[in-house]
């Protein structure tokens, strides 16, 4: 993959795949002020390196907005990155879609994407598989330990299989 606009797009969820709720690992320090929010205590600092390394077009996919981008990304070694805006509460849904799909599809416009999030269900898998034209992984992280080595080796693996010819 040449150019960044060739790249896959990669729509990161926090609140589950970067800031678990399961017990906090003793590795992790209080070190950076929490902002108020003790939950950034969690964040795994390597993390932001990893997912740069994955050559991928990292969008922000969460409830967080333009604040991942002051609080978080400074945490993980990360740049400000793009923000995908979400659709007014009103907007028709198809029962147990999560509301985040549709979203994504349109911004993905056919490019390959990964989805990363703590909510993803059989609807999503089904409804992406149905309406969106490229490659696509929805990988759903444990929301207890966040995003672990078995969650970077599944997201490596696929991607490298885009750069297999079929």
């Amino acid at each position: 993959m040449s150019a960044a606009a060739e790249r896959p797009l990669l729509f990161l969820d926090i609140d589950g795949p970067l800031i678990p709720f399961g017990p906090v690992p003793p590795s992790l320090t209080q070190a950076a002020p929490d902002h108020g929010n003790p939950l950034l205590s969690r964040l795994d600092p390597t993390v932001g390196a990893r997912l740069l390394s994955l050559g991928c077009s990292l969008v922000r996919a969460t409830t967080w907005m333009e604040e991942a981008n002051a609080v978080v990304a400074p945490r993980l070694g990360l740049p400000r990155l793009p923000v995908l805006e979400w659709p007014e509460a009103d907007a028709p849904s198809i029962h147990g879609l999560h509301w985040k799909t549709r979203p994504l599809v349109e911004w993905a416009r056919g490019r390959p994407f990964v989805w990363v999030d703590d909510e993803i269900g059989a609807v999503d898998r089904q409804w992406v598989a149905a309406v969106h034209p490229g490659p696509a992984l929805l990988h759903r992280v444990d929301p207890a330990r966040g995003l672990q080595d078995s969650d970077f080796l599944a997201l490596t693996d696929w991607l490298a299989a885009l750069d297999r010819p079929s």
